[in-house]
């Protein structure tokens, strides 16, 4: 156990050490948004899609993000499903049109190859409907493979600001001797960490412009229903009193 937790370790000590300008102007992105009353998308497909919902509605999270996530895109469902789906040009569009992304607003993809039809097709089409797009990829292992999509393009190559997780080619790379396949991955214990650092980077952005940064409490704490549910019913216009 200490063995993997130290070699994580390193991958979150060289995201903290390479990133900090990247988190800043992607915080710079989104703050420019939420001052002009556009918004800020998160997606991801597959295990990225956890990293996209740890900024959604949850404790410290801020109130006016949301989410892309639609369950056939996630693992819940059936083995390999969503592995076939985000292969499938022409579906990122009609996500896009379902949430209405638009001009000014701007967008956070998620996918540790970036080399998938759906996380390639969104950084296009949110482009052309006049989106910013921050990415959160693995360089070492996107700049390894080929796009699947008929661009030809990887998502890192189709973003304004790329966080890079610093993760190895094919994520899972922590050897237990004895065994030829590798596992412990990084990319999500990472990409959490730089999604919940990017949070606190925008906050800090806004308390400087002298807002009032909408974050959620937790649930679970006393006293909070009541301050959760005035959020939600203006961010999302329904009550609600859970995080």
């Amino acid at each position: 156990m200490n063995d993997y937790l130290e070699y994580l370790l390193k991958f979150l000590k060289a995201a903290s050490e390479t990133q900090d300008k990247n988190i800043s102007r992607a915080a710079d992105l989104v703050v420019e948004s939420f001052i002009s009353n556009k918004n800020f998308f998160a997606f991801g497909s597959g295990h990225s899609h956890l990293i996209a919902e740890e900024l959604y509605t949850r404790a410290g999270g801020l109130a006016f993000v949301k989410a892309i996530l639609p369950p056939e895109l996630m693992l819940h469902e059936m083995f390999n499903k969503s592995t076939l789906l985000e292969r499938l040009e022409g579906y990122a569009l009609a996500l896009l049109e379902l949430y209405q992304v638009g001009k000014g607003d701007t967008i956070m993809i998620i996918s540790n190859s970036g080399r998938n039809s759906v996380p390639v097709e969104m950084a296009i089409g949110a482009r052309e409907r006049g989106a910013r797009i921050i990415v959160l990829t693995s360089l070492k292992h996107s700049g390894r493979v080929k796009s699947r999509h008929s661009s030809g393009k990887r998502l890192f190559e189709l973003a304004d600001v790329v966080l890079d997780n610093q993760g190895e080619y094919g994520d899972a790379s922590f050897y237990v001797k004895g065994c030829d396949t590798p596992t412990g991955s990084t990319s999500d214990a990472v990409g959490i960490a730089l999604a919940q650092a990017l949070t606190a980077r925008i906050v800090e952005k806004l308390v400087q412009r002298g807002i009032d940064p909408p974050l959620f409490r937790s649930s679970n704490t006393d006293d909070t229903d009541d301050y959760n549910i005035r959020l939600a019913e203006k961010y999302f216009g329904v009550k609600a009193a859970g995080v």
